[in-house]
Formats: C-alpha cells, sequence, structure tokens
C-alpha cells in the first residue's frame, strides 16, 4: 500500500510541521531540493525501509517502492468513459494520433482528467482540460518521441510555430496566408488552436495567459532536450531537475481553478511563495512519471532513475529508490507549504492548493493503472 495523506494540504490541519515553524520558512526564501541533502553519504547506498511495502513491480524486475503521496479522491467511471469518448472523435477531428486511435482511446486521458479534478463533475469543462493535455503530449508522441519525421533538428521550428497558435501572430495582410496554410497541414498545431478556443469559453482571459505562459515554458523545455538527443550528452541530475520545471505538468496543473469553476486572485497566483510551491508539487508529478514510465521507454531515454544510476554508479533498483526518496522529500515539502500558504491566503488560494494535491493523487492512480505504462506496447 502506498503511504498517502489521507487529507489535503489546502486546508490548514494538514500541515506536518508547526506551521508557524513553516510560515516563518516561506517568509525567509528558498527551501525544498538542493537545500537539503537528498543523497547518502559517499559510499553508502540506501536501506530498504520495511514501513514502504512491497512497492509495485514493473514487469522488468525493477520495483518502484511506494511514494508519500495521497489516493485519488473519486472514480466515476461512466464520467470517464464520456470524456475519453469524446476527447478520441476530437482527435480524430484534428488529426492528431491519426492511425493510434485504438491506442489513444487505451491511455484513457478521460479518466486521467476525471481523477485529477475530483471537484468537476461537467464533462465539457473536463473535455476542455483534456484536449489541452493531449496536445500537450501530442508535441512528444508527433515531434519529440514517436511522430513520423520525429527529428530534433525540426522541433526548434515546430514549437515556434506551435508558440504563435497558442499566443496567437499577427502578420501583416500579405503574409498571414502562409502562416494559416502551415496550420491547416499540421494536426498538432491545428490541436493547440481548437483546444485553447475550447478553454476560453469557459476560463477567463487570466487564466488563458497563464496557460499560454506555461506553454511557452514547456516548449523551452522540449528544445532543452533536442540538444541532448542532437548531441548525445547525458545532463547532469541538476541539469535535468532544473529541465523538469520546463518540461513537466504545469499546463495541465494550471487548469485547477478554470475545470474547478473559480479563480485564484492574479496577485495570490503570481506570489513567489504560491508558484515555488506550485511549480514543486509539478516536479514531484515528473518524478512520479520518470518512475511508472520508464518500463516502456527506450533504455537510451533520459529520466531522473537512469541519470542516478550513471552519475553515482548504482544499480537501477538503487536508483529507482533514490528517485522515489527524492520524490517524497519534494512531496512532504509541498505538503507542509501548501497549509500554510492556504492559512495565509484567500479561500480560492486554499482550494487551489487542495485541488493540486488531489490532482496528483489522480495522477498517481492513472500513472499506476494506465496502458501508455502498463500492458502491451
Amino acid at each position: 500500500m502506498d503511504r498517502a495523506p489521507s487529507h489535503a494540504p489546502g486546508r490548514p490541519r494538514a500541515a506536518a510541521a508547526d506551521p508557524a515553524q513553516v510560515v516563518r520558512r516561506l517568509l525567509e526564501g528558498r527551501s525544498g531540493l538542493g537545500t537539503a541533502p537528498t543523497r547518502p553519504a559517499p559510499g553508502a547506498r540506501p536501506a530498504p525501509d520495511p514501513s514502504r511495502g512491497t512497492g509495485t513491480a514493473t514487469g522488468t524486475g525493477i520495483v518502484i517502492p511506494p511514494l508519500y503521496c495521497p489516493d485519488a479522491v473519486r472514480d466515476d467511471p461512466a464520467l470517464a468513459d464520456v470524456v475519453n469518448d469524446r476527447l478520441v472523435l476530437w482527435a480524430a477531428e484534428t488529426g492528431i494520433y491519426a492511425g493510434r486511435l485504438d491506442a489513444l482511446r487505451a491511455c484513457h486521458f478521460g479518466r486521467l482528467m476525471m481523477l485529477a479534478h475530483p471537484d468537476c463533475d461537467d464533462p465539457d469543462r473536463l473535455l476542455a482540460a483534456a484536449k489541452c493535455g493531449l496536445s500537450e503530449w501530442s508535441v512528444d508522441d508527433h515531434w519529440a518521441d514517436a511522430g513520423e519525421d520525429a527529428d530534433p533538428g525540426l522541433l526548434g521550428l515546430r514549437t515556434a510555430l506551435a508558440h504563435a497558435v497558442v499566443d496567437p501572430v499577427r502578420l501583416p495582410a500579405g503574409y498571414e496566408r502562409w502562416f494559416e496554410e502551415r496550420v491547416a497541414a499540421e494536426p498538432v498545431l491545428r490541436a493547440f488552436r481548437s483546444s485553447l478556443e475550447h478553454l476560453a469559453a469557459f476560463a477567463t482571459p487570466t487564466q488563458v495567459t497563464r496557460l499560454r505562459y506555461q506553454l511557452a515554458v514547456m516548449f523551452v523545455g522540449y528544445n532543452h532536450e533536442a540538444e541532448w538527443r542532437m548531441s548525445g550528452r547525458r545532463p547532469p541530475v541538476w541539469e535535468y531537475l532544473v529541465h523538469r520545471y520546463e518540461n513537466g505538468f504545469f499546463p495541465c496543473m494550471v487548469l485547477t481553478d478554470p475545470v474547478g469553476g473559480y479563480e485564484v486572485p492574479a496577485p495570490e497566483f503570481a506570489d513567489a511563495r504560491v508558484r515555488r510551491t506550485y511549480m514543486y508539487a509539478g516536479v514531484a508529478t515528473c518524478l512520479l512519471n520518470d518512475l511508472y514510465s520508464m518500463a516502456r521507454e527506450d533504455p537510451d531515454d533520459t529520466n531522473l532513475p537512469r541519470l542516478i544510476a550513471a552519475e553515482e554508479h548504482c544499480s537501477l533498483q538503487e536508483a529507482v529508490n533514490r528517485t522515489a526518496a527524492v520524490h517524497d522529500e519534494v512531496m512532504r515539502t509541498v505538503e507542509a507549504e501548501s497549509a500554510a500558504l492556504a492559512a495565509l491566503g484567500s479561500p480560492a488560494l486554499g482550494r487551489f492548493l487542495e485541488g493540486v494535491w488531489n490532482w496528483m493523487g489522480g495522477a498517481k492512480e492513472w500513472h499506476a493503472t494506465t496502458p501508455r505504462y502498463h500492458g502491451p506496447a
């Protein structure tokens, strides 16, 4: 069994530490990964922790230790199916995942959105989040990893065009048609435009702008990764962790309040303490993704366990254990700081922080069960 917290840190009672101490640390500045030791002493190896349970076998002989992460708050298979069916229809309309729609359906991204947004029962809002998320995944699946022309040398051009769609460009009249012809010919670009149009039907301009910003950062992250592929360079662990602030789940997670039907006040959302905690939560989910996806990835792909194994000359199982320990450290920091921020902030901020916590619980459940990372290739 996972060591899942039974509470949501958006409520003040959730802090594991003294709230006064956490508030003081928040006001003082930087905390978390990089400010506390996460590695064992040189030459040491992490010992098994019996309290962690038996863990999750990946089918490759590697066991993922139970992670400190909340469980999903709800499971509504009927709602998930509605969202997933509509998402697959939309993918067919836009042209993404052509020839792979059955595999797309099996991944059940509709279930991910149902699990990650337990405060929303509206399939249209969940579908909007699913469209945005699938557009983001399509960059990886079409342009970076498994597309017909997954050329890292073209990724800069392609993400630049995607950004021009996400944050719409305005060209002189004589040149506009050339850009529109390119968008019409590229399914990923059409998907981004369509998903943003759907989101704008119920999200405020400020909320849409937040997503545009996070997508721009995500495109930077894809180009960062393309450099590794083109040069054959293996990044050090610290650089990879920086990369996970660029290429992570933030564009999905930033939709927590528009999908829930409320809005965090802009000054609170932009507060450095809130952003540091929210971004740290996204890093934790990236590390969870690294653990659950590695069994299906090419051995040459870049993820934290493989980088730790190479950098610290340990076995892959030991590196997986260390990745789990880093994940847990990050999660405990997010838990304590979210509780303190909720006590300091507005009810909307508290709901948002609780929503982010629930998003991570839903993401964990989906990662542990989706055929995208389990079952036949």
